[in-house]
């Protein structure tokens, strides 16, 4: 029996080791051990990788996306459109501000913010919108872009699971007027501990997010506005700088893997594949199937050694945290429905198309059997 594990490190581990070793030695050596060298090198580099203008290094991707936030303006009390089924996170960063997030439902076939049920929303109080490009799917921009420019609308995007997705030849984290990502080690690119960034093409934004991110001071002791403590860590930063080049031809292995799910689970007719409209080129952060067996499906899996995720059990409109916005079962009826049937199967750069015939059989397995 074949163990396939949900993620694995260790062939993007392997290309990199001597790499990381040496840094972590060069990086003791150096004592510059906070906004040092390397977290000015990985800005750069991470702005040319996002063709962007700038990159500000912080402390995680929620406080990328806070101090995204708190840059664009978004006073208390005003309301940012954000998806119904994303990460929480998402909604905590427009908590956290005082702003209201205010959920509109995905469309069901790529699981990404429906563009048609945004003006709906709309009241005077809205004042960005804040699309994630969902298991590594950019959201539709060219819609969300229109609808942002008709209506005098921030966009902030929530980049942290989609490094090198592109929409109609553009990189994702880059349309919007400042945008946020994160480098949680699972991600497409991954640090080996927390960290974040923003991007930017507004020189008033960098410069008001590079306060933010550092006790809101540009001079030691000398503070100009009312910050936070968030700065990418100057070790991660190094390690960062080192897989950066590698993300490219990870990311076209992550392609290969959902080429190979594709093409082994097409025939079977009791899972839905994740749709990917014409102008949308993913990076399959995770590859997300939807069944109605789903629990029974992930069961039968996890016997044959084959671990799979859920991504994510309870919407953020049904968490305790949220309770107070109103919001009963049944408010957001496609945002639930994916929760119940979505599945997250394996994929990971190294993993095997034998690997990927294994799973895909297993899965053909269960629905013979039923």
């Amino acid at each position: 029996m074949m163990h396939v594990p949900f993620l694995s490190f260790t062939y993007q581990n392997t290309q990199i080791r001597s790499a990381i070793q040496e840094k972590s030695l060069r990086f003791l050596d150096s004592e510059k051990y906070v906004l040092g060298p390397e977290v000015t090198a990985f800005e750069k580099n991470y702005a040319a990788f996002n063709q962007t203008q700038y990159c500000i290094g912080v402390g995680n991707g929620l406080d990328a996306l806070i101090i995204c936030l708190e840059t664009a303006g978004i006073k208390p009390g005003e309301e940012v459109i954000v998806p119904a089924n994303t990460y929480i996170a998402s909604w905590l960063a427009v908590s956290q501000v005082g702003a209201v997030p205010v959920p509109i439902e995905p469309e069901e076939t790529t699981y990404n913010l429906d563009p048609t049920k945004i003006e709906a929303a709309l009241t005077p109080k809205t004042k960005a919108i804040m699309p994630v490009h969902l298991y590594g799917q950019p959201c539709n921009m060219t819609a969300l872009q229109a609808i942002a420019d008709k209506h005098s609308l921030f966009i902030i995007e929530d980049n942290a699971q989609a490094h090198g997705a592109r929409w109609a030849g553009q990189l994702t984290g880059s349309f919007g007027h400042i945008n946020a990502t994160s480098f949680y080690p699972t991600k497409n690119l991954g640090a080996l501990g927390d960290g974040g960034a923003i991007t930017t093409n507004h020189p008033d934004f960098n410069y008001q997010a590079r306060l933010r991110r550092n006790y809101g001071s540009e001079i030691k002791n000398y503070n100009a506005l009312i910050g936070r403590n968030s700065r990418l860590d100057e070790l991660q930063a190094a390690y960062l700088n080192v897989k950066l080049p590698y993300v490219p031809t990870w990311n076209a292995a992550r392609r290969q893997i959902a080429a190979y799910y594709f093409s082994y689970l097409n025939q079977v007719t009791k899972i839905t594949l994740p749709a990917v409209l014409s102008a949308a080129e993913p990076v399959y952060h995770l590859f997300v199937i939807r069944t109605n067996h789903r629990d029974a499906l992930q069961q039968y899996l996890r016997t044959h050694q084959i671990e799979t995720a859920i991504h994510y059990p309870l919407p953020p409109h049904l968490q305790a945290a949220y309770q107070h916005l109103g919001y009963r079962k049944g408010a957001f009826p496609i945002t639930e429905k994916l929760a119940q049937t979505c599945l997250s199967l394996p994929i990971w750069p190294g993993m095997t198309e034998e690997t990927v015939q294994y799973v895909c059989g297993k899965i053909k397995d269960f629905f013979t059997k039923r």
